[in-house]
This record gives structure tokens, sequence and C-alpha cells, in this order.
């Protein structure tokens, strides 16, 4: 979906922001996407990853590859590039995208996680998940974080 469709009017100034709160954390080659992508066939390459053992390489493939070189992780080409990246053979990358088992694996984790509350990713819990300990959405500041935890701590 295009960002202005999610955020409205406050999307013409999202890119400054995220540039800014990326900076905080030495991120300064950021190319903001104008468009939330569909993440769910890149969910079922790493799966695949996961597999081979190269979960955390195409992780990292995947988020500099979207957040830094500005590529659609819902592309095929792309997919390809990302998997090749990541010590993964792309064409397999490009068919496990598509495999029903790897979509039914995501499946499954978003309805347990909808069904404990998660909203967004990505979420921070401090405590019990199932108990409905505190948790934070969304990519936050330190500051923010740090806040959560000083609440938990006067709670318990």
């Amino acid at each position: 979906m295009a960002l202005s469709e999610w955020l409205g009017p406050r999307a013409a100034d999202a890119p400054k922001r995220m540039a800014q709160f990326a900076a905080r954390f030495g991120i300064h080659d950021m190319k903001h996407p104008m468009r939330i992508p569909n993440t769910r066939r890149a969910l079922a390459v790493a799966e695949l990853a996961r597999e081979r053992g190269r979960l955390d390489a195409f992780r990292a493939a995947a988020m500099s590859a979207h957040w830094r070189d500005g590529l659609d992780i819902e592309s095929d080409r792309d997919l390809r590039a990302i998997a090749q990246r990541a010590g993964l053979d792309p064409d397999e990358a490009v068919r496990a995208a598509d495999e029903p088992e790897y979509q039914r694996r995501i499946d499954e984790v978003r309805a347990e996680a909808n069904a404990l509350g998660v909203t967004g990713i990505p979420t921070f819990v401090f405590g019990d998940l199932e108990a409905r300990a505190l948790a934070v959405v969304g990519c936050q500041p330190y500051e923010v974080l740090a806040g959560a935890i000083r609440r938990l701590r006067e709670t318990a």
C-alpha cells in the first residue's frame, strides 16, 4: 500500500522523520520506501533460509535490500538478488516464496501473534505476553523502551 494511504498527509514528512530516527542509530544511508510492501513472500523465503541455516544472513540481506537499496521485496527479481546475497539458491528461493508449506507456517505464526494481541512489528514484550504484560509496538527510541522497563519495575 502507498505510504500516503496509510499515513495520510503525514506521509510527506515520513522520509525525513525516518532518516532522523535512523541517524540516531548510526544509519545514514537509508532509502525510505514510499510504500509498505506485503512481506508474505519474503517471509516464506525466510522459512527456507531457516531450514538452510541462513536465516540471519537472509534477514540482514532483506532488511538492507529494503531500507538501504530500495529493492522491492515483493518482486521475484529482487527476491532472487536477496537470496543470492544470503547464500541461498535464487531459483529455489523464488519457488519457496509461493510454497504452500511455507505459507502455512506464516499463517500459523500470524494467527498466534494475533491471538496474543500483537498488532505490529517489532513488538517488545516485557514480562509474560500471555499475562498481558507490558508490550511496546513498533521501532522505538531507546527512551521509550527504557521507560517501559521502569514502569514494569514500578508495578512489580
